[in-house]
C-alpha cells in the first residue's frame, strides 16, 4: 500500500531532521520526505495537521509475559498496547517460564510475534542456563535464533568467575550483554529505598550500596574482558557517577531508565502504595533528579517502559507481599514528553531517547529513523493534548500503575508497522 502522511512535523532525531513536510510510504519503506517519488499516487492519505510524525518507539524492556504467565498478560493484548503507544519495536528480557534460554523457545516467540503482524519484537537471551548463574548459555545458538543481547532479567549472577566468564565468551563473538546493577546480597529481603520513608514505615531496605557494588564489579569486567556492556534501569546518582569515572577511564558503556523513575520517588509509596513496588526501588528525590538531568545530558543513553503487566490479585495484596512491576509500553511516550516539558528538553532530543538512541543500543538499523529506504514504522502523535490515564483507557491486561487518574501530554493517533496502518482510522 502507498500511503502519503502529509502536514505533519516530521521529527527524526537520527538523521537531524525537524520540519513540516510529508512522509510518502511504499509497501513496507520509506520512499521519500518532502517530495513525493516519481510516479507515486496514494491509496491512503493521513492527515497529520497539528501532529508529530516520528519514527516508531524502541522499547529496550518490555515483558510480554509470554511464554509461561499468560494470566497476566497475553502476547496479543501486549501487542495491542504496544500499537496504542506507539512503539513499533521491543526488546523482551529472558525471565518468561521457561525461561529464553534455548533456541526453540527464541524461535517461538519470534514466530508467534511475528504472526501477529504488530510490534517487532527481538528477544533477549538469557545470559545462563534457567538464570540460575551457573552454567553460560550457548549465545551463539540463541543469536542465530534471534536474540539481540543476553542479560539475567531482574536476577544477579552471586559466582562472579561465571560472570566474567560469560562477558569473555560475549565479547569473542561481539555480543551485547546488558545487566542490571543489583548485589544479591545487599539487596536480600529488601523492597523499598533504604532511606527514611522505608524506615518509618517499617519495610526492609535497599541501600543504593546494592546497585553501585555491582556496577563496579560489571565495570571492571567490562574492562578486562572488552564486553559490549549495557546498564539497565539504572537507579541512583552514585551508579550514575560510576558509569561517568568508567567512561572518563576509556569504557564504551551504555545505560538506560526506566520512566517512572524519571518522575517517581520513595516520597510516592505513600500508605503503602503496591502499585510504587519496583525493581530496583524508586529511590530518593535527589536520585530522581540526578536521573533526569542525566538522561538531559546524554549520560543516560535512552528510556525504556520496564513494562511488567501484573495481574491486580498480586497488586492488591499489602506492600511487601505484591508483586513488583509497572505496565508500561502505552506510558513511555507520555511520560517521556512528560519529563522533557518538566526539564526544557527540546521535543527532537526527546524523541531521540526512544528511537535512534534506543536503536543504536540495541544494534538494530532498519528501525529507529524515517531515511529513505528504511522500514516504515511511523508514530504519529498528537504532543499537546493531554490524556487521563484510565483503567478503560490502557490496551494491555495488567493496570498496574500509579499514574492512573492522572493527565500526561502526547496521544498516539496513528502507528504505522511496515506500512501498515495498526492503530487509528
Amino acid at each position: 500500500m502507498n500511503i502519503h502522511i502529509q502536514n505533519g512535523r516530521v521529527i527524526d532525531p537520527g538523521n537531524k531532521v525537524d520540519a513540516k513536510q510529508d512522509v510518502f510510504i511504499v509497501d513496507d519503506k520509506i520512499a521519500a520526505l518532502g517530495q513525493a517519488p516519481s510516479g507515486f499516487k496514494a491509496d491512503k492519505v493521513i492527515d497529520a495537521s497539528g501532529l508529530v510524525v516520528a519514527p516508531g518507539l524502541i522499547d529496550l524492556a518490555a515483558r510480554l509475559r509470554e511464554p509461561g504467565f499468560e494470566y497476566r498478560a497475553t502476547l496479543e493484548s501486549e501487542m495491542q498496547a504496544a500499537m496504542a503507544g506507539g512503539v513499533t519495536s521491543l526488546a523482551c528480557p529472558p525471565d518468561t517460564d521457561p525461561v529464553l534460554d534455548e533456541p526453540g523457545l527464541v524461535e517461538m516467540l519470534c514466530f508467534r510475534a511475528k504472526n501477529l503482524n504488530c510490534a517487532h519484537v527481538y528477544p533477549v537471551g538469557a545470559l545462563t542456563v534457567k538464570l540460575e548463574g551457573k552454567r553460560i548459555t550457548e549465545m551463539a545458538e540463541l543469536m542465530e535464533a534471534g536474540c539481540v543481547a543476553f542479560s539475567q532479567a531482574n536476577t544477579p549472577i552471586v559466582d562472579t568467575q561465571v560472570l566474567m566468564r560469560a562477558m569473555q565468551y560475549a565479547a569473542t563473538f561481539g555480543f551485547r550483554v546488558w545487566l542490571q546493577a543489583i548485589d544479591p546480597y545487599l539487596s536480600r529481603g529488601g523492597i523499598a529505598h533504604d532511606g527514611e520513608v522505608a524506615s518509618r514505615m517499617g519495610l526492609a531496605g535497599i541501600p543504593v550500596e546494592a546497585e553501585t557494588v555491582a556496577l563496579d564489579a560489571y565495570l571492571r569486567l567490562a574492562k578486562n574482558t572488552g564486553v559490549k556492556l549495557h546498564v539497565t534501569r539504572l537507579s541512583s546518582a552514585a551508579g550514575l557517577e560510576a558509569i561517568d569515572r568508567a567512561r572518563a577511564e576509556g569504557l564504551d558503556v551504555t545505560c538506560d531508565v526506566g520512566a517512572h523513575y524519571l518522575h517517581l520517588s520513595d516520597m510516592d509509596i505513600g500508605y503503602f502504595n503496591p502499585q510504587c513496588y519496583v525493581v530496583p526501588p524508586l529511590r530518593s528525590q535527589r536520585d530522581r533528579d540526578a536521573l533526569r538531568r542525566g538522561l538531559a545530558d546524554g549520560r543516560i543513553n535512552a528510556v525504556c517502559s520496564d513494562h511488567t503487566p501484573v495481574d491486580d490479585d498480586a497488586k492488591q495484596a499489602p506492600f511487601a507481599e505484591s508483586e513488583p512491576g509497572m505496565t508500561g509500553l502505552e506510558l513511555l511516550l507520555p511520560l517521556t514528553l512528560k519529563w522533557a516539558k518538566e526539564q526544557g528538553v527540546a521535543l527532537p532530543q526527546a524523541l531521540s531517547r526512544v528511537t535512534a538512541d534506543a536503536a543504536r543500543i540495541m544494534g538494530i538499523t532498519k528501525a529507529g529513523h524515517l531515511q529513505p529506504g528504511a522500514r516504515a514504522d511511523v508514530c504519529v502523535f498528537d504532543p499537546d493534548t493531554l490524556r487521563t490515564v484510565s483503567r478503560d483507557s490502557l490496551k494491555s491486561q495488567g493496570k498496574n500503575t500509579p499514574f492512573l487518574g492522572l493527565e500526561l501530554p502526547g496521544v498516539v493517533r496513528y502507528t504505522l508497522v511496515e506500512g501498515r496502518v495498526m492503530f487509528g482510522n
